[in-house]
């Protein structure tokens, strides 16, 4: 029997997401989410979609850590006859936020590169660990199967180092890994090419301008097919107004705050990553309950929203300038999806670098790619929902896999 399955491990500090893929034809077989892990309510959210049927699964109990997980998740899918022990399952695919310089592919974990995640972790330290506890447990439910670890900075290699370097002593920076490295990697990727797909060419013969807004928020540009710049940084506080986090600032910010404001650098961190962004300007970082509130007048949230688009404009015109030739703008993740006020008021105004938004066009609500600009316009404004877990589901099979 070929082995065409691959199940895809999202492992957060006490979540994992999981979903069971066929990838004779990217079909999904079962979608979950284990959450509260550690805690006594801990939750388990389980949907099988094969049968014809789909039927949400929960159970509410205390899950241990994720050894318990994954025995949990492996138990819901046996009772759909997709244990992880079925014969057709060919990897395990596990998203890991950092990957540094060396993992620019997907790649097979063996101990060496469990280290190298390991060495990493000062870095991305909310990320890696949970990943790596990850990649252990499922090691130890499926010896024998290949575990594979997909990098959300992989597709961010490409960058030129101009792109990549920040302008600071360069022994220091090399000391201490500091530089651009990027993230969202496997939906900027994922996105780019389904651009491409949609304006029916090649991937290498189109210039894209990702934009990923949910509530961690990226842009990237792709010339090509390869990322040559992307606005996250060191770590995923850079570049755009998120739902939690800052985006740019002074750095000195830091220091007045530690010198004047007589913050530590724990707060100072929990500020910018935590209370900032959206949240930190009206006290909400959902963009639906925002626009609602800016409809009805409230002022705190209207300058939230135009502080949001003025840094996404920011960005698109940057990015234009970088790529020379911009083909499309593609809106993804769930603000990007979503909230059409926010594609409206990114490109208006934008007119003359060909830009331009279709009004019923974009007022459409749809799981499918389409594009929302006009067909004068000269470059496409698409919006394409974003599918790391397949991207995930296909680098891994494309490494392991047995097509024949």
């Amino acid at each position: 029997m070929t082995a065409t399955r691959v199940l895809v491990l999202n492992s957060g500090s006490s979540s994992v997401k999981y979903q069971l893929l066929d990838m004779r034809d990217g079909s999904r077989l079962a979608v979950g989410l284990v959450e509260r892990i550690g805690e006594e309510t801990s939750r388990l959210k389980h949907t099988p979609l094969t049968g014809g049927g789909v039927e949400e699964r929960e159970r509410i109990e205390p899950i241990a850590d994720h050894g318990a997980a994954l025995r949990a998740v492996s138990a819901e899918l046996s009772a759909d006859g997709l244990g992880l022990d079925s014969p057709e399952l060919a990897a395990i695919g596990h998203r890991v936020v950092h990957g540094g310089l060396q993992f620019t592919e997907p790649t097979v974990v063996t101990d060496e590169v469990l280290a190298e995640i390991q060495r990493l972790v000062p870095v991305a330290p909310l990320h890696n660990p949970a990943n790596i506890t990850g990649i252990r447990t499922a090691q130890a439910l499926r010896p024998d199967l290949p575990q594979v670890a997909v990098f959300d900075t992989a597709f961010h290699t490409t960058m030129p180092e101009s792109a990549a370097r920040y302008a600071i002593d360069v022994a220091t920076a090399d000391e201490h890994r500091v530089r651009r490295y990027g993230f969202h990697g496997t939906s900027h990727a994922y996105v780019s090419r389904k651009t491409a797909w949609l304006l029916g060419k090649a991937p290498e013969d189109v210039n894209v301008i990702v934009l990923h807004l949910g509530n961690g928020a990226s842009a990237s540009a792709v010339r090509g097919g390869r990322c040559v710049e992307t606005s996250m940084g060191l770590t995923p506080l850079e570049g755009l107004v998120m739902g939690t986090r800052s985006g740019d600032v002074d750095p000195a910010v830091v220091f007045h705050l530690a010198r004047v404001g007589g913050m530590s650098i724990d707060e100072i961190d929990t500020l910018l990553n935590k209370k900032s962004g959206l949240v930190g300007l009206c006290g909400d970082n959902d963009m639906r309950e925002i626009r609602r509130r800016v409809d009805g007048g409230d002022e705190a949230a209207a300058l939230a929203f135009d502080i949001y688009v003025h840094r996404l404009k920011k960005y698109i015109g940057a990015y234009y300038a970088v790529l020379g030739r911009v083909d499309a703008i593609a809106f993804t993740a769930g603000v990007g999806e979503n909230a059409a006020p926010v594609r409206e008021a990114a490109v208006a105004g934008l007119e003359e670098l060909g830009l331009a938004v279709d009004g019923e066009l974009n007022a459409v609500r749809s799981d499918e790619p389409r594009l929302i600009s006009p067909e004068y316009a000269r470059v496409a404004v698409a919006v394409v929902p974003t599918d790391e877990e397949l991207e995930i589901a296909r680098q891994t099979y494309a490494l392991v896999g047995n097509p024949s």
